[in-house]
């Protein structure tokens, strides 16, 4: 920078901004909006000369400082300029706004994010899960037909195959063989006597014509031969009734079948009051008892389809309802579905089976496992009304797959539903529903 000292102009000239001539001629001093006069004795000392007093100074140098502080006297100004409207709208709002108005928090801002989901309707393969016990599908029990005794020997053991009329347990009849031959005794007894009436009559008929024997004697004959025939008719009746009893003696199957149980052993006394003693699946077919609500047996009809699986292992079998149940037990309000299974090891009479029944396809709503929730009064999901808050939705369930439950009613899948963690929420509450990204 380079500073010239003048003292030809005197110092009003300079202080009052306007514009004088040069000393040297070159040009004006133009007017500054700052002061350009110093004292001599606040220059450095490399340019501190001696000044008369009263003299201005005048400083020409590089024209960016003088620009620098003009830009910087003038965002000053701005700053103040916006710090003061700044005070000005906060003394309106004080002094014109409702204090509730001013700090009324937003009931949305602080809500809680939740994910929503539209399931719409779908067609569902319909199917009906259910559990019950395997049976025999005709189970028969065998006991004692005659008048028991002591078993001698029992050739079957559970699980076996028998025929029709097969022994399955034999009976003493030491007893009852000699009742057999003394009433085979008593029939040639019998015999014996209606041969001598028989020849008695014989002899009397050939003397009645010479008058030896009167028609009355004839007659007397004629009954005892009579007589002693139906005697021996009774007596081989008789031996034919102990030959009979004697033959139920042996304990035998009514019909082909699986032995499910054996309850005797050898050496055990039997009777009419022992109870069963043999209990047969009949062919050895089997069957799945289901137990179903009201609702689901209204569903189903015979001849329908189900696979089951017994438990303990993962192998399924094809059924087929043959018996629905016409009537409901009272304790609990379920009927039973009788699935009819061919014969197989691992279907054993007593275990527990798993069933899922073929109901034909229905057009329902589908949910993720997470968006139902259940109480005392039955299962139901959260959904948001238009007002953003929670609402609480009864739903009956249905088929239970691998994308999901059915809903059998409560649901119409338009509706904004709560997909998860609605066990957090409460009924009434605000919410900000966050709509789930279509395959999330």
């Amino acid at each position: 920078m380079r500073l010239l000292l003048r003292s030809a102009w005197p110092e009003h000239l300079l202080r009052d901004g306007q514009s004088v001539p040069r000393a040297d001629g070159k040009g004006l001093i133009a007017r500054m909006n700052y002061e350009t006069r110093m004292d001599a004795g606040t220059l450095p000392g490399h340019l501190r000369t001696s000044v008369p007093a009263g003299n201005a100074v005048e400083v020409e140098g590089d024209e960016t400082l003088v620009d620098e502080r003009a830009r910087r006297r003038k965002r000053l100004i701005i700053v103040v300029a916006v710090a003061v409207v700044l005070l000005a709208l906060a003394a309106y709002l004080l002094s014109h706004g409702s204090e509730e108005t001013a700090f009324a928090p937003d009931e949305n801002a602080a809500a809680p994010a939740v994910t929503v989901i539209s399931p719409g309707s779908a067609t569902l393969a319909g199917t009906i899960n259910a559990t019950g016990t395997l049976a025999a599908r005709r189970e028969m029990p065998v006991g004692v037909v005659g008048e028991g005794g002591r078993v001698v020997s029992v050739p079957v053991e559970a699980g076996s195959w028998v025929s029709a009329g097969q022994v399955l347990a034999v009976i003493d009849r030491s007893v009852q063989a000699q009742q057999v031959a003394s009433q085979a005794a008593q029939i040639e007894i019998a015999q014996a006597d209606l041969d001598l009436a028989q020849s008695n009559l014989a002899r009397a008929l050939q003397l009645v014509d010479r008058g030896f024997i009167s028609t009355a004697d004839v007659d007397r004959l004629t009954a005892t031969r009579d007589a002693a025939r139906s005697r021996v008719s009774l007596a081989q009746a008789q031996l034919r009734e102990l030959q009979a009893r004697n033959d139920q003696l042996n304990i035998v199957a009514p019909a082909a079948g699986l032995v499910l149980e054996r309850n005797v052993e050898p050496g055990q006394v039997v009777g009419t009051g022992s109870g069963t003693l043999f209990s047969i699946a009949r062919g050895g077919e089997m069957e799945m008892l289901a137990r179903l609500s009201e609702s689901d047996l209204s569903e189903l009809g015979v001849g329908a389809r189900a696979s089951i699986t017994p438990v303990g292992t993962d192998k399924q079998f094809t059924g087929q309802i043959w018996q629905l149940s016409p009537i409901i037990d009272e304790t609990d309000r379920q009927g039973t579905a009788r699935i009819a299974l061919p014969y197989a090891p691992e279907l054993r009479p007593g275990g527990f089976a798993s069933a899922e029944i073929n109901s034909g396809a229905v057009v329902a709503p589908r949910l993720p496992e997470s968006a139902i929730m259940s109480d005392e009064s039955g299962s139901y999901v959260y959904i948001v009304n238009p007002q953003n808050r929670i609402e609480r939705r009864r739903v009956e369930l249905g088929a239970v797959t691998d994308e999901g439950i059915a809903i059998a009613s409560g649901l119409d899948g338009t509706e904004p539903i709560v997909a998860r963690a609605g066990g957090f929420l409460t009924v009434g509450e605000v919410v900000r529903p966050v709509r789930e990204a279509q395959g999330e």
